[in-house]
């Protein structure tokens, strides 16, 4: 075990403690676990990923991981599947930073994990989904549960960090961001999305539903949206076109055509729906957007600005309604 010989922990035992840059860790099913205090936003971030990612049964068809693997090539490999190889060279060192269940690193780095030396890091105990999954590929691989702004290495240590999705997740997306580029050697690579600020209505919308949910247990939060997964599945199922003549400023919509469902989706209120997924399928990708607390979105210029200041090249910025993909590089 690389990382775990790092830091002297590998003849650990369940159960025992270790102290790492002043922050005590246990070890729980062979796993470091981080005895650390979070905010209350983010306690209930942990804790909803955590639910989430033990639904196996809600993400792990071949329809949802093929739809998910494309969607991964199209944004960081400009869809070439094979370009992953610059980053996952033999004994390349990865930090895939909010790692929940692997689903993301297994499915766009695939085979080449076999090569690496990856370490997954999340704040709640989807490590242990993400270990089980590991083992069942048979993929070598080291985890850890703890806050991503505090993490138990003293200098720059990896060649990649991967974080999918995730940083808009913590108390504040500038300093993860910030932080965690100072564990990137140099000339070494950042690859990470963070959702994008969408139009003021859905805005509106995304946060009143999200605080309603907030004094809801998780499993009661996931019945709750149900209804939502329900209309939007109603919604696609029209499959009618909708013409807007006109840009409409006041509500950021442009002109253009529109599919019904997407137009509702993209302006109004978050209701998934792709027809070859079941309602529970889409019900996880509405659940993973309206319950976390903490769930920051952001503008090209904040991510250019940020990265800027982090010493952090960008060589390619994908933007989409949904969020920005960044490719960018640590400067020496």
């Amino acid at each position: 075990m690389f990382y775990y010989s790092l830091f002297g922990a590998d003849s650990l035992a369940d159960g025992d403690d270790i102290e790492l840059n002043g922050i005590v860790y246990t070890k729980h099913r062979g796993i470091l676990r981080q005895q650390s205090i979070l905010s209350k936003n983010q306690t209930q971030t942990e804790k909803a990923f955590g639910f989430k990612w033990k639904k196996r049964d809600t993400y792990e068809s071949e329809s949802v991981k093929a739809a998910a693997k494309n969607w991964l090539i199209e944004r960081y490999l400009s869809g070439k599947e094979d370009s992953i190889k610059k980053y996952c060279f033999k004994d390349a060192k990865i930090l895939d930073a909010g790692c929940g269940s692997g689903v993301s690193s297994l499915l766009l780095f695939g085979k080449y994990l076999e090569k690496v030396k990856y370490l997954g890091v999340d704040i709640s105990d989807a490590v242990d989904v993400a270990q089980d999954r590991f083992n069942e590929e048979n993929i070598g691989a080291e985890f850890i549960q703890a806050d991503l702004n505090n993490l138990p290495f003293t200098r720059p240590e990896f060649d990649l960090i991967f974080s999918e999705g995730v940083l808009h997740h913590t108390d504040t997306t500038e300093e993860t961001l910030k932080y965690l580029a100072t564990l990137l050697k140099n000339d070494s690579y950042f690859l990470f999305y963070v959702y994008r600020k969408k139009a003021p209505i859905r805005e509106f919308s995304d946060d009143y539903i999200r605080d309603q949910l907030s004094g809801l247990s998780d499993a009661e939060a996931w019945d709750a949206l149900l209804p939502i997964s329900m209309l939007g599945g109603e919604l696609g199922k029209l499959n009618a076109t909708l013409q807007v003549s006109e840009n409409i400023p006041i509500l950021g919509i442009p002109s253009g055509s529109y599919d019904l469902q997407r137009f509702f989706y993209w302006f109004f209120m978050k209701a998934y729906f792709r027809p070859e997924l079941s309602l529970d399928e889409m019900n996880h990708c509405n659940f993973d957007w309206y319950r976390p607390m903490n769930c920051h979105r952001h503008t090209e210029e904040e991510i250019q600005k940020w990265c800027n200041e982090a010493d952090l090249r960008i060589e390619r910025m994908k933007i989409e309604e949904a969020g920005i993909t960044v490719i960018a590089q640590k400067m020496s």
